[in-house]
């Protein structure tokens, strides 16, 4: 066949290169866009719409890549294209947008082979380089909708199913001035959800995450990562040293710098943990308990990537600033009066040493958690200091005791009455999170060079979590009775249907504590369960401290499993969960609109 005319696209960047061998199809003749120089044709499974500006034609997918209404419906003007649903423009040629809410539609080269149009149909799109980069735009301009879309297509395109989380985290940790804060932490709590969650609730927590550090670094400065110290970097023991200097006299640029030589001279993640979580309790309870659990969740971010020199500096400096300038109780009147508990910690830490030799020989052999737990509970706090030293030369290890702390917090939630004020929770929360960070952390300093006086040091903020724990029990006055399982003897699969319906309604506190103890009390499918109390989870409006609760409830649960205290820990999050819901539920519209799209639905038409 004859050519009297050829054009074809040019690609806009290398993702608009075509991914697989041409498909030349015939798609319509000239005299076929004489009236209105625009015709949708169908060719090769595809709906395109040919677009005739000038001498060229040209061929675009006929879903805007917005929110999918027809482009056929347009208006073209100078080679630009313009939607009539939301008026985001697209330049023919390329396909590019010139509005960062939309996407770039996809063009597809066009050859004139006399009076006919043929269309090369192959794929012209690198998907997954295409959405990590509107997955780095969405970030940058705080686009919902983007980062939904993309979230979807990294999730469910094959690849790295890590991959989206890395780009949200790295974004992170170098877009934000004050270093790492809620909207990582919940990045990252959710990223540990992965594995409980129904396989189509995944890509909803990893866009939960992703919009949580979008919104947390919207219009604030970047963070700008310090090169390591020149030349051999000192030992362990002195870069260890230097880093507690400077966190005592809150000089976080120092001990930043620290802390990123310690990684670059090979340091590895228990002994550089070692160092941060020795330092973060150093003080009590720093910002709330907030410091610990940052620097917890950074090395959990770090499990979840791997290890990668570049990332890790910049993850595990971004936590120095909160661990500096965070508030110290050591200033708080509530720790100093009407009892000082500052006094009772600094009187108790000099023993912590004998009290674990104490009791070595016993080790593996404590059982003593559950009436530790309800002795933390009492208004007693010099006597709960010495019940944990007592537990120490029982046998308790470290892990053990802050185990035992981390109960406790949890029992406090369960057994929070709802005659308090709703933002007490909030208080409960913080030493569930806190103690939690002290048992993560006191696991993994188990292989650092030196696990001894690693965990030594650490087991002060399991003491420092008790006294908060003890700060916390007016929040149990009058305690709510533990949820237990009711006599009707439902049916677990009964039960669990009515978890959803349940939570639509406000304030159902005490009615889903007790659904859940039913459920587990009924030898239910604990999977089933956690599955749908995070559907339960992700279907409302983020909520910092109800993502935390839920994600510590299913780490706690895993530890405990085959106890009452695992099931304790999810009536826990289950009640507050249930006190926070239903919310607005906006956040899940975007992801209802971005699904919709994903599976080419017309939302256009309702």
């Amino acid at each position: 066949m004859a050519t009297t005319h050829r054009s074809s696209t040019t690609p806009a960047s290398p993702a608009a290169t075509a991914t697989s061998a041409p498909r030349w199809q015939r798609a319509a003749t000239i005299a076929d866009l004489n009236e209105t120089d625009c015709k949708t044709v169908h060719v090769d499974g595809r709906t395109l719409v040919l677009w005739r500006a000038g001498a060229q034609v040209y061929a675009l997918d006929n879903r805007c890549p917005h929110m999918g209404f027809p482009l056929d419906r347009g208006t073209c003007r100078d080679g630009i294209l313009t939607c009539h649903w939301h008026a985001a423009r697209f330049d023919l040629r390329t396909g590019g947008t010139f509005d960062q809410f939309a996407d770039d539609v996809q063009v597809f080269p066009v050859e004139l082979r006399g009076d006919e149009i043929w269309v090369d149909t192959a794929p012209q799109r690198d998907t997954r380089a295409y959405y990590r980069q509107r997955l780095r735009d969405g970030l940058e301009q705080d686009v919902r909708l983007v980062l939904a879309k993309s979230a979807i297509a990294l999730a469910n395109g094959g690849g790295d199913p890590h991959e989206p989380f890395r780009i949200g985290l790295d974004y992170g940790v170098r877009h934000r001035a004050l270093g790492w804060g809620q909207g990582l932490t919940m990045h990252t709590a959710l990223a540990n959800l992965l594995p409980q969650l129904e396989p189509a609730d995944r890509p909803r927590a990893l866009y939960h995450g992703l919009d949580a550090i979008s919104r947390e670094t919207s219009g604030s400065a970047p963070r700008f990562v310090l090169q390591p110290l020149p030349g051999t970097a000192p030992d362990l023991a002195t870069m260890t040293r230097w880093l507690r200097q400077f966190i005592a006299v809150r000089d976080d640029e120092g001990a930043e710098r620290v802390v990123v030589s310690a990684v670059r001279s090979g340091a590895g993640a228990a002994d550089v943990a070692a160092m941060l979580f020795a330092a973060a309790t150093d003080y009590r309870y720093i910002q709330i308990g907030h410091a610990l659990d940052f620097t917890n969740k950074a090395f959990e971010a770090l499990d979840i990537t791997g290890w990668e020199t570049e990332l890790a500096e910049a993850v595990l400096s971004s936590v120095v600033r909160g661990i500096a300038q965070g508030s110290r109780q050591e200033e708080s009147n509530a720790w100093r009066h009407p009892v000082d508990l500052v006094a009772l910690l600094e009187a108790a830490f000099p023993r912590l040493e004998a009290a674990l030799a104490d009791g070595a020989a016993q080790r593996g052999a404590w059982a003593g958690r559950v009436p530790l737990a309800h002795k933390l509970l009492e208004d007693d706090p010099a006597g709960n200091v010495e019940a944990l030293l007592d537990a120490l030369r029982a046998g308790a290890s470290a892990e053990e005791l802050a185990s035992a702390v981390t109960y406790a917090a949890g029992l406090r939630i369960a057994r929070f009455h709802t005659s308090n004020e709703f933002g007490d929770w909030d208080t409960t929360l913080h030493t569930l999170t806190f103690a939690h960070a002290v048992q993560m952390g006191l696991r993994r300093v188990a292989s650092a060079a030196d696990a001894d006086g690693a965990a030594l040091a650490l087991l002060r903020g399991a003491f420092d979590a008790a006294m908060s724990v003890y700060l916390d029990r007016f929040l149990n006055t009058p305690p709510a009775p533990l949820s237990a399982p009711g006599p009707d003897g439902a049916r677990p699969a009964a039960l669990l249907a009515g978890l959803l319906p349940l939570l639509d309604r406000q304030q159902q506190v005490n009615e889903a504590g007790a659904l859940v103890a039913a459920y587990l009390a009924a030898d239910g499918d604990d999977a089933l369960l956690l599955a749908t109390l995070g559907k339960a989870l992700l279907r409302e409006d983020r909520d910092f401290h109800t993502i935390q609760t839920t994600e510590i409830a299913f780490r706690q649960y895993a530890l405990l499993r085959g106890t009452p205290a695992a099931a304790h820990m999810l009536i826990a999050a289950a009640r507050y969960l249930a006190a926070h819901a239903p919310t607005a539920r906006a956040q899940g519209q975007t992801y209802s609109i971005a699904l919709r799209l994903h599976r080419g639905e017309r939302i256009y038409e309702g």
